[in-house]
């Protein structure tokens, strides 16, 4: 997995030079994240005696995947999915269905909007999940890795995340 990980990533990286474009990344990817989970957390599921919502139930097929892809990676993404899902929680016990599916929609528009900004305004390049759809559970290993290799953690990564390294070694 780790070979085909950092291919993945150094396809997404050709995606996302700009660094002003990383940043509307580090913000809309999680915010269209809680914009997708915060309607599953109206509804209740029990799972082998354990309750929880169906948020939970959905989250954890990815963390499964971001895990296999990369630990390190993967432990960091639920580090952050963890508050997400539990504000997520939070938002849905204090509010009305209609309010919570309102407050969804106008976060995944502003997440969206943060995407397509950074492409259209800095890139000049469509998103790279219009090409490969995968790229959905890359974006955030991407940012991940992006915020990792910057405080000087995984220069392992450095190669697939930074363009300018990826041409200066090509």
């Amino acid at each position: 997995m780790h070979e085909f990980f950092r291919r993945q990533l150094g396809i997404y990286a050709d995606y996302h030079r700009d660094e002003r474009n990383h940043l509307t990344h580090l913000f809309g990817i999680p915010i269209i994240f809680l914009a997708i989970i915060l309607p599953l957390s109206l509804w209740p599921v029990t799972a082998f005696g354990v309750s929880g919502n169906a948020a939970m139930v959905t989250v954890i097929p990815a963390l499964v995947v971001w895990l296999l892809l990369d630990v390190a990676i993967g432990l960091a993404i639920v580090a952050a999915v963890v508050p997400l899902v539990l504000l997520a929680k939070v938002i849905a016990d204090h509010f009305g269905t209609f309010d919570v599916w309102s407050i969804a929609a106008g976060l995944f528009c502003i997440g969206w909007a943060l995407q397509i900004l950074g492409h259209t305004l800095f890139e000049h390049r469509k998103p790279a999940l219009l090409d490969n759809p995968m790229h959905l559970l890359i974006g955030p290993m991407f940012v991940v890795a992006k915020l990792l290799v910057a405080l000087g953690f995984r220069r392992d990564l450095a190669f697939a995340v930074e363009p300018k390294i990826q041409q200066a070694e090509s």
